[in-house]
């Protein structure tokens, strides 16, 4: 059945693309943030562990309601790694363990892409599809990166990592 939301069927289509898209950024960066729970090393790994399973945990809710988003817009959310390499736009390092200060840049750089891509999908959700919703979903987890952005920045300022 065919939702009556006032948001074209094409209209929906292009913004659950942009959720899928997002979707797979926000795997990735998850993905990276528990590699680096688990691998972390050095004079803050207690510090740096507890850090990284909160922020890892915070991206696990994340990713659930963008995927919810996608199906409340009568899409489907993708889910496999394949279609989540496929469409990231966050880059990986198989087999490389950096150290905790690379680790934190690394998740810093990861996260400022994805506010900046938030910012050019939410403007096209908005702009192009009309999905004033979406518009503030996106703002909604735009705020909710920068403040892990910060929190990454505060960690680099100091001179133990």
């Amino acid at each position: 059945m065919e939702p009556n939301i006032g948001i074209s069927g094409e209209h929906r289509e292009g913004v659950v693309q942009i959720l899928n898209t997002l979707l797979s950024d926000e795997y990735v960066l998850y993905t990276k943030t528990l590699n680096y729970h688990w691998n972390v090393v050095g004079p803050q790994f207690n510090d740096l562990h507890k850090f990284f399973g909160s922020q890892y945990g915070e991206l696990a809710e994340i990713i659930d309601k963008v995927a919810e988003r996608a199906r409340s817009l009568v899409g489907y959310a993708i889910g496999t790694l394949t279609e989540f390499q496929e469409q990231t736009r966050l880059d990986e390092t198989p087999g490389q363990y950096p150290n905790a200060r690379d680790m934190l840049s690394y998740l810093l750089s990861d996260h400022d892409a994805v506010i900046r891509s938030l910012r050019v999908d939410l403007e096209t959700c908005m702009k192009t599809f009309l999905d004033v919703g979406t518009n503030d979903f996106l703002t909604g987890l735009m705020e909710i990166h920068e403040k892990m952005a910060w929190m990454i920045r505060s960690f680099l300022r100091g001179e133990s990592v």
